[in-house]
């Protein structure tokens, strides 16, 4: 007995050897499960920057959210995260409208962008890109095809917002700076030169949009509509960008604290930064109305390319 059971432990001993020298063998020829080899080497974001595991890689932008800047790009940028077939560029990339960006090359742009599965689609944000006259063309360039999405806010309150957030970074960095008032007027007249009130001309800037895009293929935005109850305008959204319907009333929750709809989504939910609903620099009620009879025949030509209109002032 004590024989044939130390035989057997003889021969479990020559297995266990012969199994350990074929695995080793088999590792060193690579035919081993994929799961345990070194991931794939990339040399440009146009090779993917990928894991071929779950197949992701950084895609060129299918839409871009345009502008216009303080017309809540932001909100509709995390709106549309929401989406479980949307990935979102995290911050501005500032490509077509910045020229140092912009002779980087697409392979540069490409690499800004968030990892997606086939399928996704991948949605960046700038708004600097409405107003800048270069921009329509060099999108063109990238993707004819491309989707372009603008928001639009009450052109007045677009501007004071514009001011506010202007005031704030040199109140922050402790610059020096003039009042709204003084930027706003010149004896008493519109200052047509102030920087803000241009970025508020939204039809001097569409016309050269849509000299490069078809009307169809830009998607207008209600912003204000969008701060009073969010989901309406997502669901128009998900329609132009051609996404299965995914973002429901429940995705959003008034915070009274805040004072607008912050964001639920999988148990948890997000609110935008602190810059959103800041208190507006003041401007009296005589310069507000000069701003808004200003802005009656550019707002009316605006509403004639879109074809439909807004209650501003």
């Amino acid at each position: 007995m004590l024989w044939t059971v130390l035989l057997a432990l003889l021969v479990l001993l020559l297995l266990q050897t012969q199994l350990s020298v074929c695995l080793r063998d088999l590792r060193t020829r690579g035919s081993i499960s994929p799961l345990h080899s070194p991931p794939p080497s990339s040399s440009s974001p146009s090779s993917s920057s990928s894991s071929s595991y779950n197949a992701t890689q950084q895609r060129l932008p299918g839409a871009i959210i345009i502008g216009v800047r303080k017309g809540g790009t932001r909100a509709l940028l995390e709106m549309l995260n929401l989406h479980p077939d949307v990935e979102v560029a995290k911050a501005e990339v500032h490509y077509f409208n910045v020229e140092e960006h912009y002779h980087q090359g697409l392979a540069w742009y490409q690499a800004q962008m968030p990892f997606t599965l086939p399928g996704q689609l991948t949605v960046e944000k700038t708004p600097g890109y409405f107003a800048s006259p270069q921009v329509p063309a060099r999108v063109w360039d990238m993707n004819p095809a491309v989707r372009l999405l603008l928001i639009v806010r009450d052109p007045a309150e677009r501007l004071v917002s514009d001011y506010t957030q202007v005031l704030h970074n040199r109140l922050t960095q402790h610059k020096p700076y003039q009042p709204l008032e003084e930027l706003l007027l010149h004896k008493g007249h519109i200052n047509h030169g102030y920087k803000a009130l241009q970025r508020s001309l939204y039809h001097l800037h569409l016309a050269r949009w849509l000299e490069v895009f078809p009307r169809e293929q830009i998607h207008v935005v209600d912003g204000d509509a969008l701060i009073r109850d969010p989901f309406p305008e997502l669901r128009k959204a998900e329609r132009f960008l051609d996404l299965p319907p995914r973002i429901n009333p429940s995705n959003f929750y008034f915070n009274i604290t805040k004072g607008f709809y912050c964001l639920l989504s999988a148990g948890h939910d997000k609110c935008l930064d602190e810059s959103k609903g800041r208190q507006h620099a003041p401007l009296s009620t005589q310069a507000l109305q000069k701003l808004c009879r200003y802005f009656r025949k550019p707002n009316k030509h605006f509403f004639e390319m879109v074809g439909r209109s807004f209650s501003w002032c």
